[in-house]
């Protein structure tokens, strides 16, 4: 019998389709207010999105893109996950578009819609193989000048570990994973999806992809855009580690006494006019 050959981003895809429906029940997305999920920076960078087309790419839940269409926005979600896509269009309703597709098949699933502001991240980037030919899709969805936004986990967090193994101590801040890319995909097995409620019962393996900050920009420059801003902040929207400290946003750091640490990043690029 031939050795049968596994296709990362298929299994990745049955591992969202599996954890769809426990996040969509879970207080982790249902319990904070709107807005919660974005840090005060986004705000700033995203300016005034009333009447503007944005397009939240690997957008799961839609728990940002609804927040864009309460701004003004013609908001699109886009994910790979149909039971996400099917999540997010019962708890959004009639407010935001959802498209269900492959981000790299982005272009052809909307057409020759473009869009003022492309936005992804929270999670999203560590699941693509490919950063360059992510960029250049990403460069043909938006208009001439649009606006592409990034808010993603810091590669420093990654290599810490986002998720601290068995028996280890889960407030060590130690050096557990790699923070450049060069290995290809990791395999990663856990019934635990990151939110409360049931573990999985099935399609429990996912894959995931180590990109540096470096990699990301130098993918962006590649695709003709123009990096005009980049936010390191010590933030994050859940207490990763025990020690964390909740801040009056409502968002979590790490102690005074620990060290500061960039936990998740803005990146701002444009596209030529």
């Amino acid at each position: 019998m031939g050795v049968v050959a596994i296709d990362p981003l298929l299994t990745n895809r049955q591992n969202w389709d599996a954890r769809a429906p426990i996040h969509a029940a879970s207080r982790f997305y249902l319990d904070p207010e709107p807005g919660y999920w974005f840090a005060p920076f986004e705000w700033e960078a995203l300016g005034d999105l009333r009447d503007r087309d944005v397009l939240h790419l690997q957008c799961h839940l839609g728990t940002e893109t609804v927040e864009f269409a309460r701004r003004g926005a013609r908001a699109v979600g886009l994910d790979f996950s149909p039971e996400s896509v099917r999540h997010a269009r019962e708890l959004s309703g009639d407010t935001v578009e959802y498209v269900c597709a492959d981000v790299y098949e982005a272009r052809e699933a909307l057409g020759a819609r473009r869009f003022d502001v492309v936005y992804t991240g929270k999670g999203a980037l560590c699941y693509l193989p490919d950063l360059t030919a992510w960029a250049r899709v990403v460069a043909d969805l938006l208009r001439p000048g649009g606006l592409l936004y990034i808010v993603e986990f810091h590669p420093l967090l990654h290599s810490l570990g986002p998720t601290p193994p068995p028996g280890s101590d889960p407030s060590a801040l130690e050096l557990r994973d790699d923070y450049l890319e060069g290995r290809g995909a990791q395999l990663r097995d856990s019934v635990h999806t990151y939110t409360d409620g049931p573990d999985l019962t099935s399609a429990t393996t996912v894959y995931e992809w180590r990109h540096g900050l470096g990699e990301v920009v130098t993918a962006l420059l590649a695709a003709g855009l123009r990096i005009t801003g980049l936010t390191e902040t010590d933030l994050l929207p859940w207490p990763r580690f025990p020690q964390m400290v909740r801040t009056a946003g409502g968002w979590w750091r790490l102690p005074t006494a620990d060290p500061i640490l960039p936990l998740l990043y803005g990146l701002a690029a444009t596209a030529p006019a």
